[in-house]
């Protein structure tokens, strides 16, 4: 695709792709710059789908006139226009570019809970203070943000940046979209089944969705998380109707999701402020003084991070039983720490683990990885005794305390290409998958010696995700109208493209597999028309699509989170709420098979379980433990 920058022809290629939304795609042109490019009318993602593709249509003709009356004076924090990209003749504005922030996140990510408790609430509490600031200079520049959400924040370091300036409400221009989690309801009928603006926004409506954003990160769920199950039939509610009639998470009848921080552990000054929002519609500037003066301890007792004076959730010192038993269901508790458990495996059919305590990372046995501060943007593997630990291109593999082997990857959305099973690494560097064998030696597992990588297959360069089994191996890429998923065997050299599968047309915000020896579970969180949406495609090892799912995220179902899931033996569980779940593929439709209640008390939906011969176990960020099922 060729588009012009002052009359100067650039050509845009797929693999400079950086990001794709529901509404245009992003490019790295170098330099520092990066361009926005709206999605054409004809774009494949609008295939079939004629309603957004008028939509695009209706975007390209507001951008002509709203684009060169752009506001000059918004705070440095806001990823604004720098010049407009148009057609050959100049008369059609397609795009624009823009600062590129190299090595950020989306804040929606750090309101996960494995991410926030890396990060810290003292963190958290930083990024929200500098985004308040900046909201506050918006206002002051004469705009409004209009679309507010946890998607359009960027993340680096402790700084916040607003993307997607290009929907900003100035002038006479309105802000036509919005994303439901965020929307104030005082803007919206509340006798709809749903929220959907009926009043044009205003700062009061940016100040609530800041208030959401503060919430969800500090706490891991939002205003309106949770399931609300009144006593009373009479008075249930569709989940999604819960904003327009002000049910929170503070609401007596609501069940608040075990995966989140409690709100307990949050001074009283802050949660009133939480509760003048979203019960009471106070509509006014968050208060800063409330974020620079949180501050976060970890309790020396219990080792739980708390922003009180006392921590609310200590057991004073009272050790807790090892062993519960629930119906047909016991759990052992094999390892706690006061740290944080960043990551899991088997070995030999234990488990190994990677967890973070008194200023190091350490494997199961105690010996140290590496030392220094959590990190949320080191990401680790396991490999028999040795740790795989990457952070951005460079990658790392640490035996007994020494780095054996150091190689640098490409990178997709700040996830290294790397994956490991118990005999081979593999690796995407410069758009080829590569693999290199480890053998027993020693009592450990040792690259050979000056044997070159194997390449099994050409993927996209700076574009691919991987994710392997003992047997098989996953991965996709997508750029621009591009979406490619493969699998490959993991004995075998050569990648096969599966069929053409469900692919959703708005921004990815998550990506997960799990693989048994013989199909792929893949998971993706995306974005569409203002809600967060899951997808499950189950794709088998010949590439053939088996099954397909889709949920609300946080609806409480067994696809309403993407962590917890572990395929085995054709079918896959999953950790909720309210326990275990077996999922199987049956007609094409990948759907809960069995529950099993007794293992609620152990697991939540972001349990993570590691199951094979020897047993199942589950972990959270702080222990782990064996399950035995009668």
């Amino acid at each position: 695709m060729d588009v012009y920058l002052r009359g100067k022809k650039v050509r845009v290629s797929p693999r400079a792709s950086i990001g794709k939304g529901g509404e245009a795609d992003i490019f790295d042109l170098g330099g520092g710059v990066a361009l926005k490019l709206w999605k054409r009318p004809d774009h494949p993602d609008f295939a079939g789908a004629p309603e957004e593709a008028q939509g695009a249509r209706a975007r390209l003709a507001i951008a002509q006139e709203k684009l060169p009356a752009f506001p000059k004076n918004l705070p440095e924090r806001v990823v604004a226009p720098i010049e407009l990209a148009t057609d050959k003749a100049g008369r059609t504005i397609l795009g624009y570019t823009m600062p590129l922030v190299a090595g950020a996140e989306v804040l929606l990510r750090l309101g996960e809970p494995a991410a926030r408790r890396a990060a810290g609430g003292e963190a958290a509490a930083r990024v929200l203070g500098d985004l308040l600031q900046t909201v506050s200079a918006v206002h002051r520049a004469g705009a409004v943000i209009g679309d507010f959400n946890d998607l359009n924040v960027l993340v680096r370091g402790t700084e916040a940046r607003i993307v997607d300036a290009d929907s900003f409400q100035f002038g006479r221009f309105p802000c036509t979209v919005f994303t439901e989690r965020f929307l104030d309801p005082l803007l919206c009928d509340p006798a709809a089944p749903r929220p959907a603006p009926v009043r044009p926004f205003g700062e009061g409506s940016d100040w609530y969705a800041f208030a959401v954003m503060a919430m969800t990160t500090l706490l891991c769920v939002g205003p309106h998380g949770g399931v609300f199950r009144p006593k009373d039939p009479a008075r249930r509610i569709p989940e999604s109707a819960r904003p327009l009639h002000r049910i929170t998470v503070f609401h007596p009848e609501v069940r608040y999701p075990k995966p989140a921080i409690p709100y307990g552990l949050l001074p009283d000054d802050l949660l009133h402020a939480f509760c003048a929002v979203f019960e009471r519609d106070m509509r006014r500037p968050f208060p800063l003084a409330l974020l620079e003066e949180l501050r976060w301890t970890r309790c020396l007792s219990c080792g739980g991070e708390h922003a009180r004076l006392r921590c609310p959730s200590c057991d004073k010192g009272i050790a807790r039983e090892v062993t519960e038993i629930r119906g047909h269901v016991s759990a052992r508790r094999v390892f706690s720490t006061a740290g944080v458990i960043v990551a899991a495996g088997l070995v030999d059919d234990a488990p190994a683990f990677v967890y973070h305590e008194g200023g190091a990372y350490r494997r199961e046995d105690g010996a140290v990885v590496l030392r220094g501060p959590l990190d949320a943007r080191l990401h680790f593997a396991i490999q028999g005794r040795r740790t795989v630990v990457a952070r951005g291109e460079r990658v790392f593999v640490i035996e007994d305390g020494r780095i054996v082997e150091e190689l640098c990857v490409d990178v997709h959305d700040n996830r290294p290409g790397i994956a490991v099973n118990s005999r081979y690494r593999y690796h995407v560097h410069g758009g080829r998958l590569l693999r290199r064998a480890a053998r027993a030696g020693g009592g450990a597992l040792s690259a050979l010696a000056g044997e070159p990588d194997e390449a099994v297959g050409e993927v996209l360069a700076g574009q691919t995700r991987i994710w392997v089994g003992e047997r098989l191996g996953f991965g996709f890429y997508r750029a621009g109208g591009l979406s490619v998923a493969f699998v490959w065997g993991a004995d075998r050299r050569g990648i096969k493209e599966t069929e053409r599968l469900p692919w959703p047309g708005g921004q990815i915000v998550e990506a997960t597999a799990s693989l048994d020896d013989d199909r792929a579970w893949f998971f993706l969180a995306h974005e569409r028309a203002g809600r967060i949406r899951h997808l499950c495609t189950v794709i088998g090892a010949n590439g053939a699509l088996l099954g397909v799912a889709e949920a609300d995220a946080g609806d409480g179902s067994w696809l309403g989170t993407l962590a917890g899931k572990q395929a085995i033996g054709g079918a896959l569980l999953a950790a909720t709420d309210h326990g275990i779940v077996r999922v199987e593929v049956a007609g094409g439709v990948a759907a809960e098979a069995r529950r099993f209640p007794d293992t609620e008390p152990f697991v939540h939906g972001a349990s993570a379980l590691v199951a094979g011969r020897a047993g199942l176990w589950a972990m959270d960020s702080r222990e782990i433990k064996r399950l035995a099922l009668g």
